[in-house]
């Protein structure tokens, strides 16, 4: 987490009782206070495309096996609400937390809501093939959406304390062996393009003071040279069940070091 936001959302998970809509309120006892079992549960909203949604999985998508690993790390009920939308570009995720009352409430009660999305803006077209320049421009679009989208986020928390997470891609495009079975082209074409929106995903981070999770590292390694073929569900492109028990691996633990969970 970065940002002067920390030290108050320190308190979301580390030794607070939250009330209300997943507000918080200091227990009597301090920190080392045992929470009580009443306490209503934290709450995890995602949003984005097919990757949270777990499309072509048939598994537990990522985000409820987020809150899943944040709960027990905490010993806080945590819950998840799962607004992703497969096939949803930046654009979609927008109109959505814009016009979607029932989005709109469960994002203003959250205290944690995760974001995946941009892979859908610069999908491969047979019009465009492996021309990068053919995508790029809508990289800038992509930028501007996520950062109204983030702004958004904090508008609807009413000005409680939210942590907004963004999670980039191993690819844009098909991964591992099913991209390089499209050619050469194709697979230089696909990591320069994830390259451009991951940057793009990690400025809106930076600039919001977001948190950001890496999934290209969790997927192919700090280096980026592992093949990702065993995360893939049989389509080359979503996640399979070990696919996305890896993204909620990462994502709990930026969650939890932002949050200060232990």
């Amino acid at each position: 987490m970065r940002g002067g936001l920390a030290p108050v959302l320190a308190v979301l998970f580390a030794g607070a009782v939250l009330v209300g809509c997943g507000r918080l309120a200091s227990p009597a006892g301090g920190p080392t206070s045992t929470p009580s079992p009443a306490a209503p549960a934290r709450s995890i909203v995602a949003l984005g495309d097919s990757v949270p949604r777990g499309t072509n999985c048939d598994c537990t998508p990522y985000p409820p096996l987020t809150a899943e690993a944040v709960s027990s790390t905490s010993g806080y009920p945590v819950t998840a609400t799962n607004d992703s939308v497969g096939g949803y570009t930046s654009s979609d995720v927008l109109h959505q937390i814009d016009g979607d009352r029932a989005v709109r409430a469960h994002v203003g009660g959250a205290d944690v809501v995760e974001i995946e999305v941009g892979a859908n803006d610069v999908g491969h077209t047979n019009s465009c093939g492996t021309t990068l320049s053919c995508y790029t421009p809508t990289v800038p679009q992509v930028e501007k959406n996520l950062t109204t989208i983030v702004a958004r986020v904090h508008e609807l928390s009413g000005g409680s304390p939210v942590l907004v997470v963004l999670l980039d891609y191993w690819s844009v495009w098909l991964g591992g062996t099913y991209a390089a079975a499209q050619g050469e082209a194709y697979v230089a074409t696909a990591q320069e393009l994830t390259d451009a929106i991951n940057t793009a995903i990690r400025s809106v981070a930076t600039a919001s003071g977001s948190a950001y999770v890496d999934l290209r590292a969790a997927f192919k390694g700090p280096s980026y040279a592992y093949d990702e073929t065993h995360y893939l569900s049989d389509d080359g492109d979503h996640p399979n069940a070990a696919g996305h028990q890896k993204i909620a691996k990462a994502t709990a633990n930026v969650i939890e070091t932002a949050l200060h969970v232990h």
